[in-house]
């Protein structure tokens, strides 16, 4: 029997299954907030937008290319699925043991709205979770769907 070529104690199936859960996750999270969310009267998401703030906050390159990039490939497809696979899920068996899969992604979508609009948002310049506008909801619903959406994609490739 084969085993798949592995990386720094990753294998090469879990990081395809990384990125394409990331991706699929993405898309999700962008199909909510920039084509539902305002088809149903509500807040427009602009998260490159927000990546934008926050890189030339830190006084680094922020045009729309470098706020796109890091929202889809830096945020999207690496940062959270490896905070998923790396840090939140195994912390979540060690300390509450086995659930139902979507409660943990639901509450580490949750998770990753708090780290984004109530943190990324206050290092970028910006209001503390935008002042509790309609994004900031907009957003919320967008993060648990992200997570939701990665963690289903990644039990489906079983990563």
């Amino acid at each position: 029997m084969t085993t798949a070529p592995r990386l720094s104690g990753l294998s090469l199936h879990t990081l395809g299954a990384m990125a394409l859960a990331g991706m699929v996750a993405t898309i999700a999270f962008d199909l909510w907030g920039q084509i539902i969310s305002p088809g149903l009267g509500l807040a427009n998401l602009s998260p490159h937008g927000l990546a934008k703030s926050l890189l030339g906050s830190l006084g680094l390159p922020n045009g729309d290319f470098a706020g796109y990039f890091m929202h889809f490939y830096l945020v999207g497809l690496i940062g959270y699925p490896v905070g998923w696979l790396m840090i939140f899920a195994p912390l979540w068996q060690r300390i509450i043991g086995n659930t139902p899969w979507i409660i943990p992604a639901a509450i580490y979508g949750a998770g990753l709205w708090v780290f984004a609009i109530g943190g990324i948002t206050a290092i970028a310049g910006l209001p503390f979770f935008l002042n509790f506008s309609g994004i900031t909801w907009v957003a919320l619903v967008g993060h648990v769907l992200y997570g939701i959406v990665l963690v289903a994609v990644l039990r489906l490739y079983r990563a």
